[in-house]
């Protein structure tokens, strides 16, 4: 293996699973505005660490939101991509977001339930009926961990993987997630980050087959720092 420096922290890597904390702001994966994405920087990285010759193979096993940072799966074969979005489809795979929200929620803990609409020309994602054409179904769990300030830091559990997900949900209910510049621009400065992070990745190996958790850390600054995470 060649001495190069990754893109971003590395929790784990072996010759089938690729697990790493994505940084904020970074794209999971190629869009339309061309700017550096996290899948096409860690197939650079193989390429030079392992001097593979030709196109590096590398799949996306989920997606985190340009903002957010975190634990995020990779496949390096095609045999672990497909047993990895296996327990996607599944749900056995068990992700894990510590937020910071603008207000309280009137419950210490409580699951959301919502139906979720994308309109896909603005990226923005709305609460409808359950009878609205191409509505999904959308649920998630949280536990308040700590509240100060007018702000709430809360663990979560995703049920469902809908677009922008948690950020709908929680502002749906009256508390948007600090720095939210999409769903909470009442409550959000422009420029603020939104405190939203992938803290615990739990999956199977695709091929060992053992149950693995990784765990990754918000950073130390403002607002994290005003809780104990």
């Amino acid at each position: 293996m060649n001495q190069v420096t990754p893109p971003c922290s590395i929790l784990f890597e072996d010759n089938h699973l690729l697990i790493v904390e994505k940084p904020m702001n970074v794209l999971s994966q190629a869009d339309d505005t061309g700017d550096t994405d996290l899948l096409t920087m860690l197939k650079d990285y193989i390429k030079v660490a392992y001097n593979k010759p030709g196109n590096v193979y590398l799949g996306l096993v989920h997606r985190l939101d340009r903002p957010v940072g975190g634990a995020m799966a990779f496949a390096k074969t095609s045999k672990s991509a497909s047993r990895l979005s296996d327990q996607v489809r599944t749900r056995t795979i068990q992700k894990t977001y510590t937020a910071i929200l603008r207000g309280t929620p009137s419950k210490s803990s409580d699951t959301l339930k919502h139906y979720l609409l994308k309109d896909t020309k603005t990226n923005t994602v709305h609460v409808v009926s359950s009878s609205t054409k191409d509505a999904k179904h959308a649920e998630l769990s949280y536990k308040v961990l700590g509240s100060t300030d007018g702000l709430t830091c809360v663990e979560i559990h995703l049920h469902t993987g809908r677009p922008h997900q948690i950020r709908v949900q929680f502002a749906a209910i009256g508390c948007p997630l600090f720095g939210d510049q999409k769903y909470g621009t009442q409550q959000n400065k422009p420029g603020q980050q939104l405190a939203l992070w992938a803290t615990q990745l739990e999956l199977q190996h695709p091929v060992s087959k053992e149950q693995m958790v990784f765990k990754s850390k918000p950073p130390r600054v403002l607002p994290w720092t005003t809780f104990r995470i």
